[in-house]
């Protein structure tokens, strides 16, 4: 002997809940409970909940939106190879569990990679003779951005041997 459930048959029920849902896609299971309350529909709040998971009706959440921070600047127009590098660095793990870290250097108009710099770890100093190194090959560009703050020791190393100015946004330039 198997229990077999003796539930009455909701296929009313939740055919109604359905064109409620679905003229109401931003409405959760409590909202839809009251406008079936409204059409003299009386039923437990917990049934309601149960056969609106039940088919598959529930509204995903909104994610928080993001405010900008900081005053907006207009954005320069590119046109030109060499008028603007990006840096940026990249980390991974080997197998044997090392660590390493890539400094790419982009031109952000040809979207051309000047230079990749990998080693296990990248001071400040380095960092100074990549970009001297590659501004005595390519010519120097108008400005250099970095979207994460580079550490202080190349801020620092950046100061003494090319001017650097602070933009109003988090970006440095050159």
């Amino acid at each position: 002997m198997r229990y077999r459930s003796c539930r009455a048959d909701d296929g009313d029920l939740r055919s109604r809940l359905r064109e409620l849902a679905q003229q109401r896609r931003r409405f959760g299971y409590r909202r839809l409970h009251i406008l079936l309350r409204r059409d003299g529909i009386t039923i437990n709040r917990k049934k309601t909940q149960r056969l609106y998971r039940e088919e598959g009706l529930t509204v995903r959440r909104r994610k928080g939106r993001r405010r900008a921070v900081g005053a907006r600047a207009p954005a320069p127009v590119l046109a030109l190879p060499n008028q603007r590098w990006s840096l940026d660095f990249v980390h991974d793990q080997l197998v044997t569990g090392r660590r390493f870290r890539v400094l790419n250097i982009v031109d952000d108009v040809t979207r051309e990679c000047l230079r990749a710099v990998v080693d296990t770890s990248i001071s400040g100093r380095r960092v100074v003779r990549e970009l001297t190194d590659l501004i005595a090959e390519r010519g120097r560009p108008m400005m250099i951005v970095s979207d994460n703050v580079l550490c202080r020791e190349a801020a620092a190393g950046l100061g003494q041997q090319i001017s650097m100015r602070r933009q109003p946004s988090a970006r440095h330039a050159i």
